[in-house]
């Protein structure tokens, strides 16, 4: 009996060139697909909820395949984690219905953008985190991320290498804090029915602009509008980027 089953994964991105699999490219989807042929013995193929770039990490990426085994859907958990690297780990698999497609039944997606803001790096954090070693104003920054919410067309926060059918996105949530065990360290959340190329690390680049005061939280409405890439500001850095959570 064919069945669909639907794998959640949390990875470090560092060592991969994104998700998508590439022809002479170590990345997430061929080293998966490689341990899921394995178990099973069959020839699968894969299909992923989003295209992360090279060294952005997950929480809570999804992807699903379809196989005749008759291993347990929540036993695929424990069998591949053996045949995994340790920057990858499925923290949940379960069988879902055949007509379940992890990115076209998406309805949201959540993303968190980390930034260390303090004078010194950290060893630690040098691949998860962006640093930032000026002091920024966490209130504004919250601030102008209010104003990314709601139905917009998202034509200035988009790689200019993009080809996209429509640059127009809503954006359910979007909020700044410093996290509470570590004030250095400073997290954007964002939720969204769908993202464009970089526009998550645009967006947060952006508003590191706001946080050292060269952008204004109320600069934010007028860039939107403009469609014009150029007047918003640097894509931050691929390692500080997690996708959270997909929303079904």
């Amino acid at each position: 009996m064919r069945r669909n089953i639907k794998l959640t994964l949390e990875y470090d991105g560092t060592a991969y060139h994104g998700w998508q699999s590439q022809d002479n490219a170590v990345t997430v989807q061929s080293t998966v697909t490689a341990a899921v042929c394995r178990l099973t013995g069959e020839n699968c193929s894969i299909t992923g909820s989003s295209r992360t770039d090279a060294g952005v990490h997950a929480l809570g990426f999804v992807c699903n395949f379809f196989t005749e085994s008759n291993i347990p859907a929540d036993k695929f958990s424990y069998a591949l984690n053996t045949l995994l690297p340790d920057d990858i780990v499925v923290i949940r698999s379960e069988e879902v219905p055949a007509d379940f497609h992890s990115r076209y039944s998406a309805r949201a997606k959540k993303y968190c953008y980390l930034i260390y803001n303090s004078v010194f790096p950290s060893a630690i954090l040098r691949h998860r985190a962006y640093h930032v070693y000026y002091k920024l104003d966490v209130g504004a920054m919250n601030e102008a991320a209010a104003f990314f919410k709601g139905t917009h067309d998202f034509a200035a926060f988009c790689a200019s290498e993009a080809s996209v059918k429509t640059t127009v996105r809503t954006i359910m949530a979007a909020d700044v804090r410093r996290l509470p065990h570590d004030d250095r360290l400073i997290e954007l959340s964002v939720t969204g029915d769908g993202f464009l190329y970089n526009m998550v690390r645009i967006i947060a680049g952006t508003l590191v602009e706001v946080g050292f005061g060269k952008l204004s939280p109320q600069d934010i409405p007028d860039i939107i509008n403009s469609l014009d890439r150029r007047r918003a500001g640097r894509t931050a850095p691929a390692h500080g980027l997690y996708l959270a959570e997909v929303f079904y």
